[in-house]
């Protein structure tokens, strides 16, 4: 049973609005180093087994999500491009059964470039994914090494060239702030990536993630991250870079031209709804928060039990939903209505005007009409700006 909703939420998330799904897919080859996500490395997977518990977890969510129109799909993980073409198949097809989906839905699959995966991007496009997004990292094999990924750099870039046969719409991600990386190393894989005719690029400072491998190296002094003054610098390189050739960061991490930024991921940004299916899957629906179990075992656990994953619904109070929906909106570029965004979470107001004013006199936030967005120099400080500014 769902958690009682009072009639004032729901009535914010009205039958016909736009609605993202999430599928998570778990499983890996193998643990990168650096990684935090929900990933787990088995020696088999049933994939009739998962086709059939994703198609159960997905009809659960459709029957408490009646009536919206489905504006995108994403597959991600894990390492969804090891799914069956047939289970992504199926789970898009009772996706459209479910709701009635957008001319223009965007069915993206986020793929490593291993050779065996790169060779399935025809048959996944032919499933109904229409764009990939492929986890390159890195064009140097000394750093895909020291990253723990399973792919070589000429691997990569073949396996950039199937995906951008199979479908439409590509990004690929790069990891940058290695431990040895400067100025002159960053610069030349990026004019690299900007080169190979994608329009969208995920560009991600890497971080030591509590719980990871690195962070355990780290704490033994095997390697020092790079410092935060050099981090900055190669930050500002990256939005000056690309957005002098035309692929402004629309959000802090995320690069595309005009039109070609990724549908599903400004639905988390701009807080609309999404259903989370498949283990360890997060959902927005309904004023609610969704959680799914982690570990596989467990999810096909409660299905079994349940008739879905869920772990955890969670009624957002006003001010919970104030702070996610600020969280969320300031780290895109086109920023947010403070006062648009207030009323539809029902709070008298989502931001300190006062704060507001003091960082924007110093250069960090700046007001267009009724929009509140940071700026470049405000982007480095973002967590900061948000513990500052929250009313």
């Amino acid at each position: 049973m769902a958690p009682h909703l009072s009639n004032t939420l729901v009535n914010k998330f009205l039958p016909g609005k736009e609605l993202a799904l999430y599928v998570h897919w778990p499983f890996c080859v193998s643990k990168c180093p650096y990684c935090d996500f929900n990933s787990h490395v088995r020696d088999g997977v049933d994939q009739a087994e998962w086709r059939g518990a994703l198609l159960a977890d997905l009809a659960h969510e459709a029957a408490l999500l009646p009536g919206r129109q489905l504006s995108s799909i994403f597959f991600g993980g894990g390492t969804p491009s090891l799914m069956d073409p047939a289970t992504v198949a199926a789970v898009i097809e009772a996706a459209r059964r479910a709701w009635p989906a957008s001319d223009d839905i965007e069915i993206t699959l986020e793929a490593n470039p291993n050779s065996a995966e790169a060779a399935r991007f025809a048959d996944l496009a032919g499933a109904g994914v229409n764009r990939i997004s492929l986890g390159l990292q890195s064009f140097d094999d000394e750093s895909l090494a020291f990253l723990g990924r399973a792919h070589s750099a000429s691997e990569g870039l073949r396996a950039l060239e199937a995906a951008q046969s199979a479908v439409e719409r590509v990004s690929f991600d790069l990891i940058y702030a290695l431990p040895d990386d400067d100025e002159a190393r960053w610069a030349a894989s990026l004019d690299r990536a900007l080169s190979l005719g994608t329009e969208h690029l995920s560009l991600y400072q890497l971080t030591i993630e509590p719980g990871t491998r690195f962070a355990s190296m780290v704490a033994r002094h095997e390697f020092t991250p790079l410092d935060l003054d050099t981090a900055a610098t190669l930050f500002e390189l990256t939005q000056e870079r690309a957005g002098a050739a035309g692929i402004p960061a629309y959000e802090i991490s995320n690069h595309a031209r005009p039109g070609a930024e990724s549908r599903h991921n400004l639905t988390y940004w701009r807080y609309g709804d999404y259903a989370g299916v498949g283990p360890g899957a997060h959902g927005r629906r309904l004023g609610q928060r969704t959680v799914r179990h982690r570990k596989p075992e467990n999810f096909l656990a409660g299905m079994a039990r349940n008739g879905h994953g869920l772990v955890e619904e969670e009624v957002l109070t006003p001010v919970e939903a104030a702070r996610e929906a600020l969280v969320m909106g300031l780290r895109l570029a086109e920023g947010i209505d403070p006062q648009a965004l207030a009323a539809r979470v029902g709070v008298d107001r989502l931001v300190d005007d006062a704060v507001v004013d003091r960082l924007a006199a110093h250069g960090l936030l700046e007001r267009t009409g009724p929009r509140l967005a940071t700026t470049p120099a405000g982007r480095l400080l973002l967590d900061s700006i948000l513990a500052e500014i929250a009313a």
